[in-house]
């Protein structure tokens, strides 16, 4: 049988060793969930909504050990690890809340001689494949609202964070929830991609990279089953030339570091406008002076290793490659000695004299650096937002909520944030456009993708 491992970016050792699925086992699990969504299916929605619910208070219960191994297994510092058991509370509540509006028939003005109406009804088994950098508020993204619209789920989380899946697997079954509702599978690839063009999967949501949505795409062809992607970003802010900068330094540098940057909607580009530019710099260093690098288990530090050393070289090369070109850093890396080539830890970064033509500028990098061009104007701003292959979120920091609005209007991007950044309001519809992929969570408007419509026209005798 093969072995899955977990290496912790904490101190390089082994965290968690765990058997893959393969075959029979596989096979299995699929005939359990079809099974098991038949009867699911007809239970009121208050029923699955209690069932649920149980599993969100199960998990609460436990904060403090999630937030433990979450630190363990993705480097996330412990003074704030447990904050993603509330987020993950937020959405899950918010999801049972509003299926009952979502989920509703849609009854039709009265016509003569006729009764019609629009039910929504549940796909079947739905697979969903999560990722590490937030393990628990992804997958319920998807998870509670595709158990709320009447469909089984298979979850496959990454292997860097596999106790999550088993966490959320031991939660539902405290809660009751019948067996074969809710099951967890460790797999490898190759199994994976067999799962999304087996015929008993009916839908697919992923959250990941631009090539695993791909990958998903390339394996769903021809199935013609929904599937939603949650893909990359290269999320840009854009401060006018009338922010209060007080406010606004710190919420766009914590949503440019929080996670050591690692957040598909963190903030990777600043436009500033240039009067503005000096006072930004001033601020934004101070703030990032005030980091500490280190080991994640201690609650003193707050910028943890990135996942794996290899994903710390790869923004290592980014930064450099943009300084050869021209562009200047501001921090000094040797003044974090944990920070070093081949570690997992890496210093925080600020570039100045970028350009679009440098990596850092236009290729996601998914750490911590954040590069910062001056702009004469709006327009000017706007351009350069757009300029870019990802449109997941942008946010604009500025006092003038109107401007923000028709400004947000003519940006490519599936959220518009005004003075603030990197958070999921779950009754807003969670979406991106270009290559941050299709489809929609959370919201009402995220049960229609776990959902068919089914028209009744019935006329009477």
């Amino acid at each position: 049988m093969p072995i899955q491992q977990t290496i912790s970016p904490v101190d390089g050792s082994v965290y968690v060793r765990r058997e893959l699925a393969e075959g029979a086992r596989v096979e299995a699990a699929l005939d359990r969930a079809v099974a098991a969504q038949r009867d699911w299916r007809a239970l009121s929605l208050a029923e699955r909504g209690r069932y649920c619910a149980a599993m969100v208070d199960a998990m609460v219960a436990r904060r403090d050990l999630l937030a433990e191994e979450l630190t363990w297994q993705m480097g996330r510092p412990i003074a704030v690890a447990g904050g993603e058991i509330g987020g993950f509370e937020e959405r899950a509540r918010t999801m049972i809340a509003l299926a009952e509006s979502a989920l509703a028939p849609i009854r039709l003005p009265d016509k003569p001689g006729f009764t019609r109406y629009i039910t929504r009804e549940p796909l079947g088994v739905s697979l969903i494949i999560a990722p590490w950098n937030f393990p628990f508020m992804t997958a319920v993204n998807a998870l509670v609202p595709a158990l709320m619209a009447g469909n089984a789920v298979i979850l496959k989380h990454s292997a860097q964070t596999p106790l999550c899946a088993e966490r959320l697997q031991q939660a539902f079954d405290e809660a009751g929830l019948p067996e074969g509702v809710f099951q967890h599978l460790h797999l490898a690839h190759a199994t994976t991609e067999a799962l999304i063009r087996d015929a008993r999967i009916a839908q697919v949501a992923f959250t990941g990279s631009v090539a695993g949505g791909a990958m998903v795409e390339r394996n769903a062809a021809g199935r013609f089953i929904a599937t939603g992607l949650e893909l990359g970003g290269k999320d840009p802010a854009y401060l006018r030339g009338d922010v209060d900068l007080d406010s606004a330094v710190p919420r766009v540098m914590d949503g440019a570091f929080f996670n050591s940057g690692q957040s598909c909607c963190g903030i990777e580009r600043l436009y500033v406008q240039r009067q503005r530019l000096d006072d930004f710099l001033e601020r934004a260093l101070a703030w990032l002076g005030q980091l500490r690098l280190g080991n994640p288990t201690d609650p003193a530090t707050t910028l943890g290793p990135l996942v794996r050393p290899a994903a710390a070289d790869f923004v290592r090369g980014q930064v450099e490659e943009a300084v050869a070109q021209g562009a200047r850093a501001w921090i000094d890396p040797g003044a974090y000695p944990l920070s070093r080539p081949g570690s997992a830890y890496l210093a925080p970064q600020l570039l100045t004299g970028v350009d679009h033509s440098m990596r850092v500028m236009h290729e996601e990098s998914f750490g911590p650096v954040v590069g910062v061009m001056a702009v004469e104007d709006d327009e000017e701003a706007i351009r350069l937002m757009n300029d870019s292959d990802f449109g997941l979120t942008a946010a604009l920091f500025t006092r003038d909520l109107e401007a923000a609005a028709a400004l947000g209007a003519r940006l490519e991007a599936g959220t518009v944030f005004a003075n603030r950044c990197d958070y999921l309001d779950p009754e807003l519809a969670w979406t991106g456009v270009k290559r941050s992929g299709r489809g929609c969570s959370l919201s009402r408007v995220g049960y229609e993708t776990l959902t068919r419509p089914k028209s009744f026209h019935l006329k009477h005798a």
